[in-house]
């Protein structure tokens, strides 16, 4: 990606109120990943992945080890971010939308 292209973000239905419900740290730290996401998806900082079926075509990236934000590209610099939760509950949650 080009260094001045930066990518447009925009929130899916129920992902600010996901943000909501988070620790404050762990809203800080969300914060400052999205500064990076904006710039580059596959920052290595973000510990982006792909999911697989059922899921093909959305990624995860980590806030901190146990927390996870899942987000589908829209065009080449559209972000739609999805869900923000547990490791333990977020891909269950994708499954289910």
């Amino acid at each position: 990606m080009s260094a001045l292209a930066r990518n447009e973000v925009v929130y899916g239905a129920g992902f600010l109120h996901d943000v909501q419900k988070l620790q404050y740290e762990v809203q800080e730290k969300l914060a400052q990943l999205l500064d990076i996401l904006v710039v580059d998806a596959f920052d290595p900082r973000l510990h982006t992945k792909p999911l697989g079926a059922p899921l093909k075509g959305v990624y995860s990236f980590r806030i901190t080890r146990d927390w996870r934000v899942a987000f589908e590209f829209f065009g080449q610099h559209t972000i739609k971010l999805l869900v923000a939760d547990h490791r333990n509950r977020i891909y269950k949650r994708l499954a289910r939308r």
